[in-house]
C-alpha cells in the first residue's frame, strides 16, 4: 500500500482555504490587500512610475473589492450566476484592465507627450536595443562602446536580455515616438494572447469529470478546474507584483505568459507546441531556460522522440536568436548577457533586493563566490532530481519550476523583488494543470511507472 503523499495533504489544505465561499473569500482578501499595497506605493515609493501606478491601481483594486463584496451578498441570496466562476473570471479581467492596462496606457501617453518619469529604465533599454538591432544587426553595445558613454549613461548601455527582447523595441525604432510604440504596449499584447491561449488550451483538456488526486472519494471536473484557472490567472495578472511590473516596466510578463503557455501545452500533450512556446520565452530572457530543461525532462517520460520534439523548439529557437548577434559582435553578446548579470561588467547591476544571495555577496569575504556556489549547488540538486525522478505531469513540472526559481532568486547575488512573480505564478498554475488531466494530481504525480508513462 502506498503511503499518503504529503504534497497531497498540502494540496488539500490550500484547496480548502482557496475554496472558502466558492473562492470569493480569497478574492476579497486579494483585492483588499492589493488596494492597501497600491495606496502605500502611491504615497511612499521613491520611483515615480510606481507612484503613478499606485494612484490609478488603488481605485481599481477598491472597486474590485467592492464588487466581490456584492458577489458574497448575492451568493448568500442564492444568485449563483453573479457569484460563480464565470463572474469571478470577468471581474479578474476587468481588474487587470483597471490596475495594469489603464495605468500602463496612461503612462505611455504621458511619456509620448514629453514626461521622462513615466517608464522604468528597462523600457528605455529595450527600445534602444530595437534601434541598434535595426541599424547594426545586434541589440548589444560592446564593452569599449559602453566605457565611452558618459558615466551616468553606462548602465543604460547594457541590454541584459536575450536578443529576441529587442523585437519589442522595433515599433519605436520604425515608427518613432508615440504612445502605441512604447514597448510596454507590445509586452501587454503578447502577454494577453499567450494567457488567453493557455487558458483555452487547459479548458479543452479533459472536460469530463475526473477523479481527484487528493482522495478517492471526491470527483473534480470542469468547475473545479475553471476555479483553479481563475486563481492562477489572478496571480499572474492582477497580483500587484505583476500589475505594477507590466504598467511600469513589463519585460518579465511576456516571458512568464509564454512559460505558462508551454506548461499548458505540456498538460495537453502538445509537446511540439510546448517547445515553441518555451523557446520563444528563452529567446527573450534567461529565466525561461531552466523551465525549458524541466519541460524536456517531463517530455522524456513520454519517450526520447517526444523529448526531441520539445527540445527542437525549446533549444533551437534561443540558439537561432543568438547566432546572428554572435556573428555580428560576439564580445558585445558576452558582455551584456553573461558578464553584466554576473557582476563583471563595466558597471554593476542595480538589482539589489535584500535576499540571502545579495546579503551573502555584500557582507561576507568572497561573498559573491559563496553565493554563486550555493546557486550552483541548488541547480545541481534540481538536475539530480530531474534525472532520478523526472516530473510525470505538467503540474509537477510547474512545481519544480516554481520552487527551483524561488531558490534561485533567493540565492542570486543580484536580484529583484519583482522576480518573485515567476515562482508565484508557476506554483499557482500547478493545480489548474493537475485538474485539467484525469488522475494527474499531486498525490499521483510521480508514481506512474516509466513504461506506463511512455505508452500514453
Amino acid at each position: 500500500m502506498i503511503s499518503p503523499d504529503p504534497r497531497g495533504r498540502v494540496h488539500r489544505f490550500w484547496r480548502r482555504l482557496d475554496g472558502a465561499a466558492d473562492g470569493l473569500a480569497a478574492d476579497l482578501g486579494l483585492y483588499a490587500a492589493s488596494a492597501v499595497f497600491a495606496a502605500v506605493t502611491a504615497a511612499t515609493s521613491t520611483l515615480l512610475p510606481h507612484r503613478a501606478w499606485g494612484t490609478v491601481a488603488t481605485a481599481g483594486y477598491l472597486l474590485a473589492a467592492l464588487a466581490v463584496t456584492g458577489q458574497l451578498v448575492a451568493r448568500r441570496r442564492g444568485a449563483t450566476r453573479l457569484a460563480g466562476t464565470a463572474a469571478r473570471a470577468v471581474l479578474t479581467a476587468v481588474t487587470w484592465v483597471t490596475t495594469a492596462l489603464l495605468p500602463m496606457v496612461w503612462q505611455c501617453v504621458e511619456r509620448a507627450g514629453g514626461r521622462t518619469d513615466r517608464a522604468q529604465e528597462e523600457v528605455v533599454v529595450i527600445e534602444h536595443a530595437g534601434i541598434r538591432l535595426l541599424d547594426h544587426g545586434t541589440p548589444y553595445l560592446g564593452p569599449d562602446a559602453i566605457r565611452a558613454l558618459p558615466a551616468g549613461d553606462q548602465l543604460l548601455g547594457y541590454t541584459p536580455y536575450q536578443p529576441g527582447m529587442a523585437l519589442f523595441g522595433l515599433p519605436r525604432a520604425i515608427a518613432g515616438n508615440g504612445w502605441w510604440t512604447d514597448a510596454r504596449i507590445w509586452f501587454a499584447l503578447v502577454t494577453a494572447i499567450a494567457l488567453v491561449v493557455a487558458v483555452t488550451t487547459l479548458r479543452r483538456t479533459g472536460n469530463g469529470p475526473t477523479r481527484a488526486a487528493t482522495g478517492p472519494e471526491r470527483l473534480d471536473g470542469p468547475p473545479a478546474r475553471d476555479s483553479a484557472l481563475v486563481r492562477a490567472v489572478q496571480l499572474a495578472t492582477v497580483l500587484p507584483i505583476c500589475a505594477l511590473t507590466l504598467a511600469t516596466g513589463g519585460d518579465d510578463l511576456p516571458v512568464l505568459a509564454l512559460c505558462l503557455l508551454a506548461l499548458a501545452f505540456g498538460a495537453n500533450h502538445r509537446f511540439g507546441a510546448a517547445g515553441v512556446a518555451i523557446g520563444l520565452a528563452g529567446a527573450l530572457k534567461l529565466f525561461a531556460w531552466p523551465v525549458a530543461l524541466v519541460l524536456i525532462g517531463y517530455a522524456a517520460t513520454r519517450g526520447w522522440r517526444t523529448a526531441a520534439r520539445l527540445a527542437a523548439g525549446a533549444i533551437g529557437l534561443p540558439v537561432a536568436a543568438l547566432i546572428p548577434v554572435q556573428l555580428v559582435d560576439s564580445s558585445a553578446l558576452v558582455e551584456n548577457v553573461l558578464r553584466f548579470p554576473l557582476g563583471h561588467g563595466v558597471v554593476s547591476s542595480p538589482a539589489q533586493s535584500p535576499f540571502p544571495g545579495y546579503l551573502i555577496a555584500a557582507a561576507l569575504p568572497a561573498g559573491r563566490v559563496i553565493a554563486a556556489a550555493l546557486l550552483v549547488g541548488v541547480g545541481l540538486l534540481i538536475a539530480v532530481r530531474l534525472v532520478r525522478r523526472p516530473p510525470r505531469t505538467a503540474g509537477s513540472a510547474a512545481l519544480i519550476c516554481g520552487y527551483g526559481l524561488l531558490a534561485a532568486i533567493a540565492l542570486m547575488p543580484s536580484t529583484r523583488f519583482g522576480y518573485l512573480l515567476y515562482p508565484i505564478a508557476f506554483l499557482a498554475w500547478a493545480p489548474a494543470l493537475w485538474l485539467a488531466r484525469p488522475g494527474s494530481g499531486p498525490a499521483a504525480a510521480d508514481r506512474t511507472p516509466p513504461a506506463a508513462a511512455s505508452t500514453r
